[in-house]
């Protein structure tokens, strides 16, 4: 790399530690930036898996606040993202680019949608909770533990807008403020990246200069992304996922 490719490669680590932080898709900023310099896509993508930890460590560190009490449901849902990031790396090495370039944009055109209208979903589920007499969804079930695994397996393929998916399915599954939600979002992202990360040192091949620059690039743009996002009120964050996963979506239909 120049230096010119070596500073923009540290500042889309910013970018994308704070995105990531905040909402969610900033391998949208690093990856295209990643094939700028030449590298090869699935070069680009798992150095771009590795050097975005330290940005979702940052990240979940930056929202320690929100975590507390979570412990039991991190615990839980760290387990299936774990094991849906193995198998979605996994699948980046077995299964053509094609296989999956048709179901992300739906997938995450879905989740936008989920976003966007979980006050009113949601506020639906409680006054038929109230009517029904149930209890308050408080913890995981079946439909999250396995919604949430699925999400993870793109996730390890490509990490993309993961943490929109997270953010949907939460949202909609567990009745938590969205900061809490985002919160454990970062936490399941770091794992997921960590866990396909691992995987990929053994069978892939990485560009370590892109490795290093993403991940200090991330690291500080993490903690700007929690510094900025923690301030955010539930409406503005909410629009402010729709915004980007709607620009997600479009730069997905167009690659």
């Amino acid at each position: 790399m120049t230096v010119w490719e070596m500073a923009a490669v540290c500042a889309a680590g910013v970018g994308a530690g704070a995105i990531n932080t905040a909402v969610g898709s900033g391998t949208l900023i690093t990856f295209p930036v990643l094939l700028a310099t030449g590298l090869p896509p699935v070069t680009a993508t798992v150095s771009n898996a590795l050097g975005l930890i330290p940005g979702s460590v940052s990240g979940a560190i930056g929202y320690r606040a929100e975590l507390r009490g979570q412990r039991r449901r991190i615990l839980k849902l760290g387990a299936c993202a774990v094991l849906g990031g193995l198998v979605g790396a996994t699948l980046l090495l077995t299964l053509p680019a094609a296989a999956f370039e048709t179901i992300v944009p739906v997938l995450l055109g879905l989740a936008v949608v989920l976003v966007a209208l979980q006050p009113l979903i949601s506020g639906l589920v409680r006054r038929r909770r109230e009517r029904s007499g149930a209890r308050p969804r408080g913890d995981a079930g079946p439909l999250l533990f396995t919604s949430l695994t699925l999400a993870s397996v793109y996730g390890g393929y490509f990490s993309a807008a993961q943490g929109i998916l997270y953010v949907a399915l939460m949202g909609m599954l567990l009745d938590e403020p969205l900061q809490r939600l985002n919160a454990v979002k970062n936490v399941l992202v770091a794992l997921v990246n960590a866990v396909a990360a691992l995987f990929f040192l053994f069978v892939a091949d990485f560009d370590w200069t892109a490795v290093l620059l993403v991940a200090a690039g991330s690291a500080v743009g993490g903690q700007l992304g929690a510094t900025a996002g923690r301030r955010l009120s539930p409406r503005v964050l909410r629009a402010l996922v729709v915004t980007v996963g709607t620009f997600a979506v479009g730069q997905l239909l167009l690659r």
